[in-house]
Formats: structure tokens, sequence, C-alpha cells
């Protein structure tokens, strides 16, 4: 009989795959699916983006490439940010990768190990947890609450720090809640870190570039008192709807790069080449395609919230980030995961349940608005529907 090391027990999983799987299962099947579920932008990837691949390959870029990525795209990462943030990053400190989970296996398997405490968002994006876990380190949430706009609370999380705290994780604009943390609330976090030296920092900021109604993005590489110990992740999934290239950057320490590149190098080696002159292409190409899809889910956004909260039984608050509503289901008095998979079997929406993201997501649902504004309007008239025979 095979064992495996006792690590990969504690291993856990994103939900939002397995109901990827079924609903497309049930399509194959002839149902009639819509999905809310994935983070996925239902937009197609730009095509001067695509035609630069392409180019890539016929120029003959079939090989492997430098494990931190090829110099002009690292380049190119720094001039995008310092154009968007003022910021200045040295492209030695940029490292290429194949998605942004990679940076947060990287950071996570870091820092963590038995004995130490790393701090994430719950809830918030599954992977967090699960990676800490499986090092053996001490998962301790960060509460995201409704009632502060699903940002996080400085003196909160600044009060769960201990001596055995090795990495906190932030993530703003967020994942499930799209809530945006106030740069006056990053400003008091940075200002309390001054206390814990000790304690590194993973900024999720895959998001970014997804704010709406006024709210600016607050970067932590903006703060140069935290600039030795913070690690920037973010990529090209969703800004670019690039999802499927496998495409992120990440911008680590000095006194860490070296050990980031060595963990590439012993993993993946390098990202494919033909993506990376791709992403290249998006970084320094029109930026056209953003601004329309960001400006088609600021128009989704405002449908999705307005339609669910004319559903007895559901309220969603306004997000400002991201592309997800993150709505609150108790009073319809159904467990929030079976709730999700009933509307996945009888009414053919896919959505993910709250469980999904943490144990304070017990109560609510991520709906992901990367999807028409006819399939929204067509997915809340039939949870309208079903959730009427027993809304309180």
């Amino acid at each position: 009989m095979l064992t495996t090391v006792a690590g990969f027990d504690r291993i856990g999983d994103e939900n939002a795959f397995a109901v990827l799987a079924r609903a497309n299962q049930l399509a194959a099947a002839g149902r009639d699916i819509i999905n809310l579920g994935i983070g996925q932008p239902d937009f197609k990837t730009p095509p001067n983006i695509v035609e630069a691949a392409i180019k890539a390959l016929r120029d003959g870029h079939h090989g492997y490439t430098p494990a931190a990525g090829i110099e002009p795209l690292r380049e190119a990462v720094a001039a995008d940010l310092l154009r968007r943030f003022g910021t200045t990053v040295s492209p030695a400190n940029v490292l290429i990768t194949p998605g942004g989970k990679v940076t947060m296996f990287a950071a996570i398997l870091m820092f963590g190990e038995p004995g130490a405490e790393v701090l994430y968002p719950d809830p918030g994006f599954p992977i967090y947890r699960s990676m800490i876990e499986f090092t053996g380190a001490t998962a301790v949430p960060v509460p995201i609450r409704e009632q502060n706009g699903f940002a996080f609370s400085a003196d909160e999380t600044l009060s769960l720090i201990t001596p055995k705290t090795r990495l906190l994780i932030i993530n703003s604009p967020a994942n499930p809640t799209g809530g945006v943390t106030p740069k006056s609330e990053i400003d008091r976090l940075v200002a309390g870190l001054a206390d814990f030296p000790h304690v590194a920092v993973l900024s999720d900021e895959i998001y970014d570039q997804m704010v709406y109604d006024g709210a600016t993005h607050a970067s932590l590489l903006a703060y140069p008192e935290i600039a030795d110990r913070l690690i920037l992740l973010n990529g090209w999934s969703k800004t670019y709807a690039m999802t499927g290239w496998r495409l992120g950057y990440s911008v680590w320490p000095t006194p860490i790069f070296e050990k980031a590149r060595k963990l590439a190098v012993n993993s993946w080696s390098c990202v494919n080449a033909p993506a990376q002159y791709g992403a290249l292409e998006a970084l320094t190409g029109p930026q056209d395609a953003v601004a329309h899809m960001v400006g088609e889910f600021d128009r989704r956004r405002r449908r999705i919230v307005d339609l669910l909260n004319q559903v007895p039984g559901i309220s969603c608050a306004l997000p400002k980030g991201a592309f997800y509503a993150y709505a609150s289901v108790s009073a319809l008095g159904r467990p929030a995961k079976v709730l999700a998979s009933e509307l996945l079997e009888q009414a053919g929406i896919a959505v993910i349940g709250g469980p999904d993201f943490g144990t304070l997501g017990e109560g609510y649902m991520r709906f992901s608005y990367a999807n028409s504004i006819d399939n929204i309007e067509a997915a809340i008239a039939r949870i309208g529907e079903y959730v009427g025979k027993f809304a309180k």
C-alpha cells in the first residue's frame, strides 16, 4: 500500500474548480447552465497580445528562458509599476511566474513551518489557508467583515500578531468579497508593523486595476518602510483576460529574491517563452481593452447587485473592486454550501458558497459577474424563483 508524506493530508482545494467541473458536466448532458461561479473574465485575450505570442513562436522563441523571466518583461513590469504607482522597483527583484498562485506557494513555503503562524484573510482566497496548513504552520484568520465594508481592520490585524507570526497575507481588492481597503487603513497597518519587524508581508494585488466608484488601489509598494519585507503578487490573468496563459509576476525583497529564484529553478524552471512575449505586449501595448473590460464589469456590478437586492432573503452590498458580488443569504435559512449546490443542480446556476472561502463565509455566497448582462439577468431571475419557495 502506498503512503504519502503526512503534510499532503493537510492540503486543501479550491471548490470553484469543482463547481466549474460539475457545471460543465451538467451542460454536456444538455442542461442549460449559467456560470456565476468561476473567477474568470468572459472576454477573450486582446488580439495584439495573442499576435505577439504567435510572432514569438514564429521568431523561434522555443527554448528555455532565465528562471526569473526574460529581461525585457521584467523591465516592463518595473516600468508599469512606476507608471501606475510612482514606485521604483528594480527589474532584478521581479520574478515572472506561471500564474499568481505560484507566488503564494513560494512565499508561504518560505515562511511557514511547524511552530510558525501565518495570518490570512477570512473570508479569503482558499489557497492561502490550504498552503499554510500544508507547511505545518498555524493558519490565523484575519476577520473580513461586511460592516467594515469588507476591508480589513488594521488594529484588529495588528492585534493578532505574536512572536510566532512569520507572514501576514493581505488582499485588496479582495476575492471573494470585492472589498477595497482604503489607504487610511493601510497607512495605519504599515505604521503598526514597525513594532513587528519579524513579520513579512505578502500583498496579493491581482485585482489592482478593477476598482470602482472613485475608489483607488493603494499598493503596498508605495511604503518604503516595509520594502525590505514585502512580497508583491500580481499578474495578467484578470486584468488582461489571460487566465489560461498562466502568467504572474512577483516582486521580492533583495535579501530573499535569490531564494525565490532557486525555488523557480527547482520547480517550474521558467515560464514558457511565447507567453512571456505576449505578457510584454500586454504591458507595453494599448490599454484600451483593459478600460473596456473594467467599464463593462462596472456596468454588470451595478446590475447584479440591484437584482440580488430584489430577491427576498438576499442582500448584497455594492462591491468596490474585483468582479465578485458577495451576498448575504442567511435570511434564507439554508447553509450556504447546501444552497449553492441546490442552485446548480436544480436551477442550473453555478455560484460558490461562502464557507469555501473561510469559516466566516457562512451565510454568504459569491457571485462572479464576469458574465454577460443577459446571463446575469436570467440567472438572478432563476435564483429568485427557486428561493421564493422558502424565503422568509
